[in-house]
């Protein structure tokens, strides 16, 4: 059973928002990435999201890509990534934890086989970044006859009627993009609360705004806009690459994060109307 609404019934009760932590798996190796996993929830992330390493992780910026090419370089494959996600969640039964990936791993072990390996090691839920919504419904189906909910992307150019589709189709959390073109911190990150607004009218599960979060400041801003939560991951990747100490190094940072996800937490710069389209 998918933990996404109990957590996001829990966060609601304590007037905060979700926080997310994204993070590829087995990078820089497989012991160190564990030790990562478990940092996180120690700084405090309510949910999980991983990347499997693959060679041509077409919606990533540089620095997750990079991340990919370390993790491959140590030898990492999809099976050492669903060991990884079986021993976290036996470390931490409660924390939902998902899988961002793309059709290439998925369909070279066949659609059923992948996510049945998934959820039998603990997965949640999975998002296959390169999925177009007008493909998505017979994956939805397998995923969720497996234990898994669908995840897609919704952006604020997304048609009406394929937002309808994004709304009926996922489960757990919606994706939201804070703005065009790939993961990273490289871009300012654009809060747009009419997709949050236009989701919610169409039934969606509770949105969740990524790419390009990385400061408190947008962790609040994408609260103010009406999203149920964040998640983070360039920034989080990025000081596992500069680090000595990978793990020593998120926790900290996941927890500055997450505090600004608390309703009395200060907006230390009020321009979030200037950050919405």
């Amino acid at each position: 059973m998918s933990r996404y609404p109990a957590m996001f019934e829990r966060l609601q009760a304590r007037g905060e928002g979700a926080f997310g932590a994204f993070v590829m798996l087995g990078d820089p190796d497989p012991p160190a990435s564990a030790r990562v996993l478990d940092a996180l929830v120690v700084g405090g992330a309510d949910m999980i999201e991983v990347g499997i390493p693959f060679s041509d992780p077409v919606a990533d910026g540089p620095v997750i890509q990079a991340a990919s090419g370390r993790a491959l370089a140590s030898g990492v494959r999809t099976a050492e990534c669903f060991e990884l996600i079986a021993s976290f969640r036996r470390r931490h039964p409660q924390v939902p934890i998902g899988i961002l990936t793309y059709a290439n791993l998925v369909l070279a072990r066949g659609r059923r086989e992948f996510f049945s390996r998934a959820a039998e090691a603990g997965a949640d839920s999975l998002l296959v970044a390169d999925l177009p919504a007008i493909e998505a419904e017979p994956w939805a189906e397998e995923m969720r006859g497996a234990g898994l909910d669908p995840v897609l992307i919704a952006a604020a150019n997304t048609p009406s009627d394929t937002l309808r589709k994004i709304a009926r189709l996922s489960g757990g959390y919606t994706y939201c993009v804070t703005r065009p073109g790939i993961t990273g911190t490289h871009t300012q990150a654009r809060f747009d609360p009419t997709v949050i607004d236009r989701l919610r009218d169409f039934g969606a599960p509770p949105p969740v705004f990524g790419f390009g979060i990385s400061t408190p400041d947008h962790v609040r801003c994408a609260l103010d806009a009406g999203a149920a939560g964040v998640i983070c991951g360039s920034a989080i990747v990025s000081l596992i690459a500069a680090a000595v100490s990978p793990a020593s190094a998120v926790a900290p940072f996941v927890a500055s994060l997450k505090a600004a996800t608390r309703i009395d937490s200060p907006r230390l710069r009020n321009d979030c109307h200037a950050q919405a389209v």
